[in-house]
């Protein structure tokens, strides 16, 4: 896929699960995943089953994204201001209580979404808090040698887990939705024993500076001094708001494609498949060459991709689309999560990830708000054609609106350590 750096083999690509903590923290993270991405097929086929209305399947979505929005600024000052293992133990347990709650909902008989919607918005919460701390965790937990290993392999296996949940959730909801419940929860609740068993190998450098705007705002204008980091951030943004299809799965799967909740997990599924061998391929082979470029393929594979899948109403061609927009996805993924990560002081990293969560929650959840209200009036194929088209036109805008981006060949960090390097080896010469 890339040019590899000097010396990497596939022996270093997984060097890294050597450190014991990153091993845990990494098993939390793959088992919470599965277990929301089973909650979450559960959820849309359950909703759409009790009201069959698109726009339902966009409120899901929105009852995530509205805490999110109001909290995520305030969760990434909190993963500076205290220590981030903590935060993500504390918010597993929430989601924890998240998925009892709709099985208490389901065993008393659930007649009407709103109790749903309402456990949802819960769900958003502990989300808001948890993503800058899980974004700005990783570089605490390995030696700055073995970061981008660490960014790869997390993604990867979080992919794996992407994969495997929705098609377990889909399995499990033939027995009905109370099994998928009963066991998301219990796998949210070893994964926050894990997460607390975990310590941090570089001690988390705290920001004890009281929660002001200023302060609250440090990582916004951070992002926004930085034209390539803001660039690759709205790239993201702008292109997954118009291309969130996977909100009208349970739509596509039971209106034009006839199949069940079986078939709808291996649809949810298949987008972390592309994602998780993409990544396997970047742990071994990580992008340093071409940057700006790989980046933008990656988008419009993933906008191409939409648009296949709203035109046909084959299963196995649907399945293929949803893996291409995985698989560019994470490239889009790998590329900005360097960028922020190696770009960003340790002292503002939480604050600065909330900023990246933001546009990141916005893109996913809001993306689902905007693919059913969009499918509500222009139709459910429509609406995925059009949110594909969009993606296109996206990519061809920002790659004209930034050119420093689109024209980037190597991290911007690579190039600074090799000019020390230089300098170092003329002053010694």
């Amino acid at each position: 896929m890339s040019e590899s750096a000097p010396g990497n083999s596939s022996r270093n690509g997984l060097a890294v699960l050597q450190h014991r903590n990153f091993a845990f923290y990494l098993s939390a993270r793959v088992l919470s995943t599965v277990a929301v991405r089973m909650q979450s097929v559960a959820i849309g086929w359950q909703v759409y089953q009790l009201t069959g209305n698109l726009f339902d399947l966009g409120l899901i979505g929105l009852a995530q994204f509205a805490p999110f929005l109001l909290l995520i600024l305030i969760a990434g000052h909190a993963a500076d201001r205290y220590k981030r293992l903590n935060i993500i133990t504390v918010c597993l347990s929430v989601q924890m209580l998240v998925g009892l709650m709709l099985l208490g909902f389901t065993l008393s008989g659930l007649t009407s979404v709103w109790p749903v919607f309402a456990t949802l918005v819960l769900y958003g919460s502990a989300r808001a808090f948890m993503m800058p701390a899980t974004q700005a965790v990783l570089v605490n937990l390995v030696p700055k040698e073995n970061f981008s290993q660490a960014v790869a392999l997390n993604s990867s296996c979080t992919h794996v887990a992407i994969i495997v949940g929705p098609v377990l959730g889909g399995l499990l909801y033939l027995a009905g939705p109370t099994t998928v419940y009963i066991i998301s929860a219990a796998l949210l609740a070893l994964s926050a024993v894990l997460t607390a068993l975990t310590r941090a190998k570089n001690l988390q450098v705290l920001n004890r500076e009281p929660a002001t705007w200023h302060s609250v705002l440090e990582g916004l204008r951070f992002v926004w001094s930085r034209p390539i980091m803001f660039g690759a951030i709205s790239l993201d943004l702008f292109a997954v708001l118009f291309g969130g299809a996977t909100a009208l799965l349970p739509a596509l799967a039971h209106d034009v494609l006839h199949i069940g909740p079986s078939g709808l997990g291996m649809l949810r599924g298949a987008p972390g498949a592309g994602a998780a061998l993409c990544s396997v391929i970047l742990a071994f082979h990580p992008i340093t060459r071409r940057v700006g470029l790989w980046m933008f393929g990656g988008v419009a594979v993933f906008g191409l991709a939409t648009m296949v899948l709203g035109a046909t109403s084959s299963f196995i061609i649907a399945l293929v689309a949803l893996f291409l927009m995985g698989a560019g996805d994470m490239i889009s993924v790998y590329v900005r999560h360097l960028l922020v990560q190696y770009e960003t002081p340790d002292a503002i990293r939480g604050r600065v990830s909330a900023v990246n969560a933001v546009f990141i929650g916005a893109s996913n959840e809001l993306g689902e708000f905007e693919s059913g209200v969009t499918a509500g009036w222009f139709g459910l194929v429509r609406a995925v054609l059009f949110g594909g088209a969009a993606t296109l036109a996206v990519t061809a805008i920002w790659a004209v609106k930034f050119p420093i981006l689109s024209r980037m060949d190597r991290f911007p960090h690579a190039d600074e350590e090799e000019a020390a390097q230089r300098k170092s080896a003329a002053g010694a010469a």
